[in-house]
C-alpha cells in the first residue's frame, strides 16, 4: 500500500514538474552545479532551489530538477550551397512528393529550379533539374549574459521581472550591483528578447512593433520620422528597433496591430536581398484612341467623360507614387505600360509583339476577358499575372487574385456576428433584388425575423421602403443587430434613418432600452451615397467587411502628404491600390525567388489601405484572403477587432 501510495506521488510530482516546464538530468561522476548551469543555461541558484541538497555535493546516479531556459541556446543554422544538377526524367505515376523524397530535396526546391510546375501538374517525360546541394551545419555560440542600460526609475523588481528571473537571481549576477539601481548604470542580464513595456501614459497612444518592421514601414504607416520616434522613446536611438517593442506615438496617430488572427504584417521594405533591376509590365484601358488632343479643353474632357481612362490614370499615379519609393530604397525597375484600349484583341496584339519571357510579374488588365486572355497565354510560360480589381476571376495556375472575393466579405462578416454572445436578436431587412442574400442570411441565422420592403399592391412591383412599424415590431430590448441587403440609395437612407430613430429607445414599457448595430454582407455604392446620412451610420456603428480600409482622411499619412503635394489632390482608392499593390509585387520579387515562392513564405503584408495574403487555389491559381472589418465611430471609419 505504501508503494501504491509512492507511486502516486511520485506521478503527481512529475506532472507538476512537466507543467512548470522542467526537466530531469541524472547526475555522472565529476558533475558540478556550475558546470551543469552552464550546460542548461540557467544560474547555480536555479538549481539550488530545486535541490536544496545538492549544495551537499553532487552523488552519481542522484536526480536532478532543471527548470527549462529561456535563454537563448546556441543557434545551429543548415547551409546548403548549390553544387550542381542532375536530370531526371518523370516517368508514369510519379509525383513530386516522391521525386523529392528519392533526392532528399523538398518540393519547393524542385518548383524553384522548374519553375513550370508552379501552374502546371507533373506529367510523364518532364526533364526535371534537380539540385544537389553540399550540406553544412554551422553552430553559433550565443553569450549567456548580456548587458543592460537601467532606464529611469526602474528598481531591481521591474527588471527582474522584465527577464524572467528572481531579484536574487539578479543579484547573483551583479555581485556588485549594490541596493539601488541609478540611470544609466550598466548590468549584466540573461541574454534574452525584451519583454513588452507597459508603462501607459494615457495623453499618447502606444504602437507594437511587427517583426521584420523599420523606420520607412513605420513613417509609411504613421506618418512619423525617425527622429520623431526617437524622440518619443528614449533609448530607442541605441537599441534599435526590435519586434514587440512598445513605443510611444501622439495620441492622433494611434495605430493598432493585426487582431484576431494572430498572423503580424511582415515588413518586407526590411528584408531586400535582390537588388537586380526587376522588370514588370502594366497593362490599363487607357484608351488613347480615343482622348482628344485637339486642345486642353477637349482632353480634359476626355479625361472626365471616359471612366476607364479616369480609373487608369488614378491607378497609375499610384503606381508611379511606387516607384519612386522603391527607388528610395535603392531598387532597379523596369516598367513595360500598356494600353490595352479595354479590348481582347488589343490584348492579343500586345502579346504577339512583344516578348514577356524575362518579364517577372504583369499588373493588370482590369477587364475581365482583357485580363483572362493574358492570364491565360503567359501561363504557358509561368509569368504571374497580377488582377487590381477581379474579385471572381478563373484562377489560371499564374493568377495572383489580388481583390478579396465577394464570398470572403460575405463569410467574415457572418462569421463575426456568430461570435457575438450578447446579441439577442437578429433581424435581416431585403428588398427584391436582394431576396437570395436574405435566405441565405435565415439559413445562417435559424432565430433570425425578415422584413421585405413593400411592393405595390396593384403591380406588385417593389417600392424600396418600409415604414417604422415593420421595422420597430421585430426589434427586441437587449442588442440587435441588423443586416441590411440592398443595393438601392433610396431604401438604404430609408432603413438607415427608421433605425436612428429607433436606437436606444425602450420600444416596451418597463423594458431596457434597443442598441441597435447595422450591417450587411455586401457594401456598395448605396451606403455611400448623398441620400445616407452618415451621422446615423455612425449611431448604428454601422459594421462591415471590406478588402481595402479607410484612409485618406488621415492628413498625417506621409503617402497622403505626398501624392497631394505631387497631383494637388487627395489620393482616391484606385490610386491607393496601384501603390499598395505595385509596392506589394516589386517588394515580394526581392525579397523571395519569385512571386510563387513569396506567396507561400510571406503570409501578410500591409501597406497603407490594402493587405495581402495569398492562399493557393488546388490545381489553380491564387487568391488574397485578407479582409478588414471596420464600422463607423464619431463620423470616421475604423477597424474593427476580429
Amino acid at each position: 500500500m505504501k508503494k501504491f501510495l509512492i507511486a502516486l506521488v511520485l506521478i503527481g510530482w512529475f506532472n507538476a514538474v512537466n507543467a512548470q516546464n522542467f526537466s530531469t538530468h541524472r547526475v555522472k561522476d565529476g558533475e558540478t552545479v556550475e558546470a551543469l548551469a552552464k550546460q542548461y543555461y540557467v544560474t547555480p541558484a536555479d538549481i539550488y532551489s530545486l535541490n536544496p541538497d545538492a549544495k551537499k555535493g553532487l552523488q552519481a546516479n542522484t536526480i536532478l530538477i532543471i527548470p527549462i531556459s529561456k535563454a537563448n541556446k546556441p543557434k545551429v543554422t543548415i547551409v546548403k550551397e548549390l553544387e550542381g544538377f542532375k536530370t531526371h526524367k518523370t516517368k508514369r505515376k510519379e509525383t513530386l512528393y516522391g521525386i523529392a523524397k528519392q533526392y532528399n530535396v523538398s518540393e519547393d526546391e524542385l518548383k524553384k529550379h522548374n519553375t513550370f510546375l508552379y501552374a502546371n501538374p507533373l506529367r510523364k517525360g518532364d526533364a526535371l533539374k534537380i539540385p544537389i546541394f553540399k550540406v553544412t551545419e554551422i553552430v553559433e555560440e550565443v553569450a549567456e549574459t548580456t548587458e543592460y542600460k537601467v532606464l529611469p526609475k526602474e528598481g531591481k523588481w521591474r527588471i527582474a521581472y522584465k527577464f524572467g528571473i528572481s531579484v536574487k537571481d539578479l543579484e547573483d549576477l551583479n555581485p556588485e550591483m549594490g541596493d539601488v539601481l541609478k540611470e544609466g548604470q550598466i548590468i549584466n542580464v540573461p541574454n534574452l528578447e525584451r519583454e513588452e513595456q507597459k508603462v501607459i501614459d494615457e495623453k499618447y497612444s502606444y504602437y507594437k512593433v511587427l517583426p521584420k518592421e523599420g523606420f520607412y514601414r513605420l513613417k509609411v504607416k504613421l506618418g512619423l520620422e525617425k527622429e520623431q520616434i526617437e524622440a518619443l522613446n528614449p533609448g530607442l536611438d541605441e537599441s534599435g528597433l526590435k519586434e514587440g517593442m512598445i513605443l510611444k506615438i501622439p495620441f492622433s496617430n494611434s495605430v493598432e496591430t493585426l487582431k484576431g488572427s494572430g498572423i503580424q504584417a511582415v515588413n518586407l521594405a526590411d528584408s531586400i536581398n535582390d537588388f537586380s533591376t526587376k522588370h514588370i509590365a502594366v497593362m490599363l484601358p487607357f484608351r488613347l484612341n480615343r482622348v482628344d488632343f485637339d486642345s486642353v479643353v477637349d482632353t480634359k474632357r476626355s479625361i472626365k467623360t471616359d471612366r476607364y481612362l479616369n480609373a487608369s490614370l488614378d491607378f497609375y499615379s499610384g503606381v508611379l507614387m511606387a516607384l519612386d519609393s522603391l527607388k528610395t530604397l535603392g531598387v532597379s525597375v523596369k516598367v513595360d505600360v500598356y494600353d490595352t484600349q479595354g479590348q481582347v484583341s488589343e490584348v492579343t496584339k500586345i502579346l504577339n509583339e512583344n516578348n514577356f519571357e524575362n518579364v517577372h510579374a504583369v499588373i493588370g488588365p482590369l477587364t475581365t476577358s482583357a485580363f483572362d486572355k493574358v492570364a491565360s497565354e503567359l501561363n504557358k510560360i509561368s509569368v504571374p499575372v497580377v488582377s487590381p480589381i477581379g474579385s471572381n476571376l478563373k484562377l489560371h495556375g499564374n493568377v495572383f487574385q489580388s481583390k478579396p472575393s465577394d464570398e470572403l466579405l460575405k463569410t467574415k462578416i457572418i462569421n463575426y456576428v456568430k461570435k457575438d454572445s450578447l446579441a439577442k436578436n437578429i433581424v435581416i431587412i431585403s428588398d427584391t433584388k436582394t431576396a437570395d442574400v436574405a435566405l441565405d442570411l435565415k439559413r445562417e441565422f435559424n432565430l433570425a425575423k425578415t422584413v421585405s420592403s413593400r411592393k405595390d399592391k396593384k403591380t406588385g412591383e417593389d417600392q424600396f421602403f418600409v415604414i417604422k412599424d415593420d421595422i420597430q415590431n421585430v426589434l427586441k430590448p437587449g442588442k440587435n443587430i441588423v443586416f441590411l441587403e440592398t443595393e438601392n440609395e433610396g431604401f438604404a437612407s430609408n432603413v438607415s434613418s427608421i433605425l436612428a430613430s429607433l436606437n436606444n429607445k425602450i420600444l416596451v414599457e418597463g423594458g431596457q432600452p434597443s442598441e441597435i448595430i447595422l450591417t450587411t454582407t455586401h457594401e456598395n455604392s448605396a451606403f455611400e451615397s448623398d441620400q445616407i446620412n452618415n451621422t446615423h451610420l455612425s449611431s448604428l456603428q454601422f459594421l462591415f467587411a471590406t478588402s481595402s480600409k479607410e484612409s485618406s482622411f488621415n492628413d498625417t499619412s506621409s503617402f497622403t502628404k505626398k501624392y497631394s503635394k505631387i497631383y494637388n489632390i487627395t489620393p482616391n482608392k484606385r490610386a491607393v491600390k496601384g501603390f499598395d499593390l505595385t509596392m506589394d509585387v516589386v517588394l515580394r520579387l526581392v525579397t523571395s525567388e519569385n512571386l510563387f515562392i513569396s506567396a507561400k513564405n510571406t503570409l501578410l503584408t500591409e501597406y497603407v489601405e490594402n493587405k495581402f495574403s495569398y492562399k493557393h487555389k488546388l490545381f489553380g491559381g491564387y487568391y488574397n484572403d485578407s479582409v478588414y472589418l471596420v464600422k463607423y465611430d464619431n463620423l470616421s471609419v475604423v477597424e474593427v477587432e476580429q
